[in-house]
């Protein structure tokens, strides 16, 4: 069951497809909260009969009954009311920890479908704080308010029973009410501003935190540690601020919601007195009567609670669904198919695509075609949107022009599950999970059998420094795989892709973390492997463009020349120009050797031509 897609209803109206479900249980701990109420009012009955029972009449100044029927009565009712109790918040936590549960599980599952747009705008402590704080505020109040709820049904039954005894105590009872019921509604005004801003200010210290564990290495790299506790305490300050504002508001009302009420039982006390010494009410009548307005009273001292987890489970609800009712921006269209047995035909076809938001074109009218079996370097400057194309190729955003197809098929008309099986990609920047190696490799193919998991990690160059390790595969990396080197991490990301045997294979500067002689031993295992498959190579250094047979130029935001490395070396100015700006790796020597000269005395030329500024001809 999901949350009520319609944004015109109240927040817990949206809920109540989650609470579906649990309505059996739900039904059940109201009924036990109903059987505990009507024990609770029995009490003060069998109060009041054991007084008239026991005190001497007029006529008789001897008692006329034994307490004992009554003692039993008081033991029976307090036992209901103490079984009956422990069901009702039993059930009701059950219900509330479950709701909470399914609701944490939507969130977490929404989040996953959301497009990479979606988190390029929004910061990863608002989502843990919505996820963890805003959820638990919702299930507080689900756990506390239906029971809290059930007061008001003593209260009307209280009030019936003492209409029985004395109207006009009654009335004076409950003349105080009106003005706890008008000082709940302003506390309840001046709350839901403060509950939403609590709310988000424990995001924001959330998010700082966030930054400031995963970008650790970062801030003790630059001496930051200061400056950042100082940024934590100016957040901690702000909510520090919007929470004693917010216990500022409850105890500004809090006091005279609680004590009104007990300004009616004086009242009681002072004119039910006079009344019993008149022999209007009887002595057990007045016991009575004060119980039940002491009854009275319990709604109204628990009304300030109550109203602080609405109002905080109100601001709550609508952070979770601000996000809940952002679709996504990249979703299967109606009627997408999956692609079945896929060739590798990738065809980039006058593709313009800028960033949401940012209005600046990245590739502007850009065409590329990879044959199955292709295997070609995507050159450019930095910035000049090569990873751009993996994203595009990968569906991780939509073009805003012309089409990305896979085997003749525009990716928009594939499903995205078939889309990303089909493409594979390796960043420059791999994440690990805080789990095993062998787990890590596995990620794409959680049931690969082990000698597979170890073949592609020989492949990838990996399996040597796994099994130095202590466990060796089993070997538990630490949060984002930071026990590793940047090298190692890359070749197991490597063998993560590879185990998959993706048909097209993305290489988006996959091994820039990694020493030269390193780089041509996993270069040697890819080559091998990207035989039997189409591979785009995302060129950031020199030493990745030997890995393909076919090099594009990117400029200007399109391909402006395709050939050889060799007869772009010769004949395209442009070309020397992004070599030169690459940073060199385990092959640059051959790479800026023409055709013809040796490669030493090449490099020597490239190195010179650098130096003075200058560069060859076509």
């Amino acid at each position: 069951m999901a949350v009520d897609p319609d944004r015109s209803l109240g927040w817990i109206r949206r809920l109540l497809p989650l609470l579906r479900p649990h309505r059996g249980r739900f039904a059940l701990a109201l009924a036990a909260s109903a059987l505990a109420v009507l024990a609770q009012l029995a009490i003060p009955v069998v109060i009041r009969d054991a007084i008239e029972a026991a005190l001497p009449l007029p006529t008789d100044p001897v008692p006329h009954a034994t307490l004992g029927p009554f003692v039993v009565a008081l033991l029976a009712a307090g036992a209901v009311r103490a079984v009956s109790g422990f069901v009702a918040r039993d059930g009701l936590a059950r219900v509330a920890y479950d709701l909470e549960t399914n609701l944490r599980g939507q969130l977490y599952e929404h989040l996953t479908r959301q497009s990479f747009s979606f988190y390029d705008r929004v910061q990863t402590g608002q989502l843990v704080s919505r996820a963890n704080s805003d959820v638990r505020s919702v299930q507080m109040y689900l756990t506390y308010a239906p029971s809290l709820a059930v007061t008001v049904v003593t209260f009307a039954l209280a009030l019936v029973l003492m209409l029985r005894v004395h109207v006009g105590l009654t009335l004076l009872a409950v003349a105080p009410l009106p003005g706890v019921f008008l000082l709940g509604l302003r506390m309840r005004q001046d709350l839901y501003p403060l509950s939403w801003v609590v709310q988000a200010r424990l995001a924001e210290v959330a998010t700082i935190v966030d930054e400031n564990v995963t970008g650790t290495r970062v801030v003790k790299s630059f001496a930051g540690e200061r400056r950042q506790v100082a940024l934590l305490e100016r957040a901690a300050r702000r909510l520090r601020w919007a929470t004693v504002r917010q216990f500022d508001t409850r105890a500004r009302f809090g006091p005279s919601m609680e004590q009104l009420p007990r300004v009616g039982l004086a009242l009681v006390l002072l004119y039910g007195g006079w009344l019993a010494i008149e022999g209007q009410v009887s002595i057990a009548d007045l016991v009575l009567f004060n119980v039940y307005v002491v009854m009275l009273q319990a709604p109204f001292r628990s009304l300030g609670f109550l109203l602080m987890l609405g109002q905080r489970a109100a601001a709550s609800a609508q952070r979770i669904y601000e996000v809940l009712d952002t679709e996504p921006d990249i979703a299967d269209r109606p009627g997408a198919v999956a692609l079945t047995h896929p060739r590798g035909e990738v065809e980039l076809d006058a593709v313009d695509f800028a960033y949401p938001g940012t209005g600046e074109a990245v590739l502007r009218g850009l065409s590329l075609r990879l044959r199955p079996g292709d295997t070609v370097a995507l050159v450019g400057r930095t910035g000049s949107g090569k990873s751009s194309v993996a994203r595009l190729l990968t569906r991780f955003y939509d073009v805003d022009g012309g089409a990305v197809r896979l085997d003749g098929h525009d990716v928009r008309d594939l499903t995205l599950a078939s889309v990303r099986a089909t493409v594979g990609v390796v960043i420059d920047e791999p994440f690990l999970f805080s789990d095993t190696i062998a787990a890590n490799i596995a990620f794409g193919r959680p049931d690969a059998p082990r000698d597979e998991v170890e073949g592609a990690a020989r492949a990838a160059g990996a399996d040597e420094f796994i099994a130095a390790l202590p466990r060796g595969y089993d070997t538990v990396v630490g949060e984002r795989g930071y026990t590793l080197s940047g090298g190692q991490r890359q070749r197991v990301a490597i063998a993560r892709t590879l185990l998959v045997d993706p048909p097209v294979l993305v290489l988006d500067d996959a091994t820039s973390a990694v020493d030269a002689q390193r780089e041509e031993e996993i270069h040697a295992a890819l080559r091998t492997l990207m035989a039997t498959r189409t591979t785009l190579v995302i060129a950031h250094r020199l030493s990745t463009i030997a890995l393909a047979d076919r090099v594009a130029l990117l400029d200007g935001g399109r391909v402006v020349a395709e050939g050889s490395h060799a007869d772009l070396l010769a004949a395209e100015p442009r070309y020397a120009d992004v070599l030169d700006s690459l940073p060199a790796g385990g092959e640059r020597s051959r790479l800026l050797a023409p055709a013809g000269v040796p490669s030493g005395l090449a490099c020597g030329a490239r190195t010179a031509w650098g130096d003075q500024g200058e560069r060859p001809g076509p």
